[in-house]
């Protein structure tokens, strides 16, 4: 039987990954399916206004939304599976619950993104790449959006410009 880790955070990029998992799992009913959304944790700051089980319940209920189209697809199929909450740095966590749960493979999904965004964005995906020994199958999702497209490279090139500028006077 082989485990596969899907983490999953309610957007069209992990929903890609899923299908991916789901048409895996059509062919090979012995797959074990285990889905996995990391909250990210409060800041200190706000955590000690805030009771350990205000913030459970919290993280909770967040990650039952986030997980719920996941859930649904995956019960659609008719695919067994097992679903886990954590909270912490998600690509350390995403790491650690694949090699706790020995699991065969991570499937991830990512965003389409240019390589300039790519260069000063440090993605989860390029983070669990570097921390884990499981092997990862990233599907792609998504075209980027305009406002990544040419934003992105318009502001860095303005500020850019403008350091310059700076060191020209």
């Amino acid at each position: 039987m082989k485990r596969v880790l899907v983490p999953v955070d309610g957007s069209p990029n992990s929903e890609h990954a899923l299908r991916r998992v789901i048409t895996r799992f059509m062919s090979d009913s012995a797959l074990e399916v285990h889905l996995l959304h990391v909250r990210t944790p409060f800041p200190q700051y706000i955590a000690r206004f805030v009771s350990g089980r205000n913030r459970a319940s919290y993280h909770r209920d967040e990650a039952e939304k986030a997980t719920r189209p996941a859930r649904d697809l995956l019960g659609r199929f008719g695919v067994p599976y097992a679903c886990h909450m954590e909270v912490g740095d998600k690509a350390a966590v995403i790491s650690t619950v694949a090699r706790r749960l020995r699991c065969d493979q991570i499937v991830m999904g990512t965003a389409r993104k240019n390589s300039l965004t790519r260069l000063i964005d440090d993605s989860i995906t390029s983070k669990v790449l570097e921390h884990t020994n499981v092997p990862v199958e990233v599907i792609v999702g998504d075209a980027i959006s305009p406002v990544e497209r040419y934003g992105v490279p318009a502001a860095i090139g303005t500020a850019i410009a403008f350091l310059l500028m700076a060191a020209a006077d």
